[in-house]
């Protein structure tokens, strides 16, 4: 990864901001200012909606289910395998998005390299989400100020890693493919998904299994060490 970096594009979702710990967060919220979720145990509650969530993201990426589908059955199929009335599936996801929305932070150091990296290259960024959710991350944490090449899966018709949303944000971004860096968390997404369509990858790994870090260009578990990755590499 020499001089030819021209672009620098950041996943949002557990590579700037902390999705896992506003969602634990918002669910443990929720769970507790619901009447009929407190006889759960919370573990029970998280264990549950993560296996469903977790599936229906994947019904949904593939195509399988539409968004209404999955925003209704991740609430709706939690509370029936906890043996809990699917009649208040409205309220438990009305007051889930609301906690959920309330916890919303930096991973430690993102805000800063992006700061650093920002005065150096043109960057952008590129997420999976619904629409009005990722746009309310953006306005809340000033990524407009950076940028105006804001990327949602919803609004493109792709998810990543399917290569037509890569497509699309190198054509919003006017370089080569080979010219942009991603910054993700997801190996299969982000880096599997980046690097497939020719991009450079810098892998935040944050704990993970990283046997298969050849794949990424750089891989990094703390910010200051992409800074300097992306510096190191710029001058060789």
């Amino acid at each position: 990864m020499k001089k030819d970096i021209r672009y620098i594009y950041f996943d949002i979702d557990d590579t700037i901001l902390d999705h896992k710990s506003a969602e634990r967060a918002g669910l443990q919220d929720t769970h507790d200012n619901l009447e009929f979720l407190q006889p759960i145990p919370l573990q029970e509650l998280w264990d549950v909606y993560h296996s469903n969530n977790k599936k229906l993201w994947k019904d949904y990426g593939a195509g399988r289910i539409d968004r209404e589908f999955l925003e209704h059955s991740r609430f709706a199929w939690t509370l029936r395998d906890l043996g809990i009335e699917t009649s208040n599936t409205t309220k438990m996801r009305q007051t889930y998005m609301q906690y959920y929305e309330d916890h919303w932070e930096w991973i430690p150091g993102a805000k800063e390299a992006m700061a650093v990296l920002s005065k150096q290259y043109s960057v952008g960024f590129l997420t999976n989400g619904f629409a009005e959710v990722q746009q309310k991350k953006a306005e809340k944490f000033g990524l407009f100020d950076l940028t105006e090449n804001y990327i949602i899966s919803e609004n493109v018709g792709f998810m990543k890693p399917m290569p037509g949303i890569f497509e699309y944000a190198t054509r919003m971004a006017e370089v080569q493919p080979e010219e942009i860096l991603y910054v993700g968390d997801s190996f299969i997404s982000d880096i599997e998904g980046g690097s497939a369509f020719g991009w450079k990858t810098a892998w935040f790994t944050n704990s993970q299994e990283t046997s298969q870090t050849k794949k990424a260009t750089i891989t990094f578990d703390d910010f200051d060490l992409l800074v300097r990755a992306v510096d190191r590499n710029s001058e060789s």
